[in-house]
């Protein structure tokens, strides 16, 4: 791929690998948005041709106004219901993510979270720690293997998550907005449906307006008080306050959470408890992943700039 560095304009507008912004220092006439002053921005904002964001990025169509020769949005994250795709569309402006390559981290940690739930992992570790164990062992916990998992959401993380599922000789079924495909689980077209019958439930539905606040005080209700919910998805994807009261009411036995609804803030409500393992947002955090991720999000911006097509694109030129 070769293209004119002078003319390969980016804007950088979110934390990106140190990695992945010295390829495109090197390669492309680069700024910083959050280095610049409100002139300096004016400037960069006018010339810009592609702005490079990640998953957890807020580009709203007010954003991308400020943006005149704007024609790639390439997105660090397989997560893009931040961008404001439609308006991005509407200007023709390309949008591309980092599908695939995080899939298996993913899934990895949401089985990960699902064992530290079920098995009370880390509240097991506070255990050993504070000296309890001298005075008696450990209460019992709840099993995996051959349990009843459901999964909402059957794309390429919900079925790797199955895949997984099977290893530990599950009963897996799942909700979708219609039946997958090939898919050999059995499908529940209903989420509130899905939960009553199965001891885990695990999101891994997109986030954005049509899945906010889609585990609600009736799904809570209906997972019941043997069951654990883990989200791996987004954390609008839960109303947290409605969480907050099931685990207050011993509505559901406990919560693997990776995803918050305001982060980085996590409410302190989930904190402290033994049946609710939280962790910051990371299920894709692997040093190999993450390489893979920066490298897909240079290999679109370099397939742009020499008038290739693009490598994963969310919507086409």
């Amino acid at each position: 791929m070769t293209f004119d560095k002078t003319k390969a304009t980016v804007v950088k507008a979110a934390f990106l690998p140190p990695a992945l912004v010295k390829r495109l220092d090197e390669t492309c006439s680069m700024v910083d948005w959050d280095t610049l002053s409100e002139a300096e921005r004016a400037a960069a904002a006018a010339n810009a041709r592609v702005l490079a964001v990640n998953g957890e990025s807020v580009v709203t169509a007010e954003f991308i106004a400020r943006f005149p020769k704007l024609e790639l949005i390439a997105d660090f994250g397989v997560g893009y219901d931040g961008i404001d795709v439609a308006a991005a569309n509407a200007r023709g402006i390309a949008v591309t993510n980092t599908p695939g390559v995080l899939t298996d981290d993913v899934a990895d940690l949401a089985m990960g979270l699902l064992l530290a739930t079920s098995r009370r992992i880390v509240e097991a570790q506070r255990f050993v720690e504070r000296g309890d164990w001298a005075n008696g062992g450990f209460t019992w916990t709840k099993k995996v293997s051959g349990g009843r998992i459901g999964i909402a959401g059957m794309g390429r993380i919900g079925q790797a998550i199955a895949r997984r599922a099977a290893g530990f000789d599950m009963a897996i079924s799942y909700t979708d907005r219609q039946p997958v495909a090939g898919c050999p689980h059995a499908f529940v077209a209903d989420l509130a449906a899905l939960a009553a019958g199965v001891d885990f439930l695990v999101m891994c539905v997109n986030g954005g307006d049509k899945t906010r606040g889609l585990v609600n005080a009736e799904v809570l209700k209906a997972l019941g008080p043997e069951s654990i919910l883990i989200n791996i998805a987004r954390g609008t994807v839960v109303d947290e306050a409605a969480l907050i009261a099931a685990l207050d009411a011993g509505t559901i036995a406990g919560a693997g959470l990776d995803v918050f609804e305001h982060e980085p803030v996590v409410p302190a409500a989930l904190h402290g408890r033994p049946n609710v393992v939280v962790t910051p947002h990371m299920a894709s955090a692997t040093h190999a992943t993450r390489k893979a991720m920066g490298d897909l999000v240079f290999d679109n911006v370099a397939a742009h700039f020499s008038g290739e097509p693009l490598k994963t694109p969310v919507l086409p030129y």
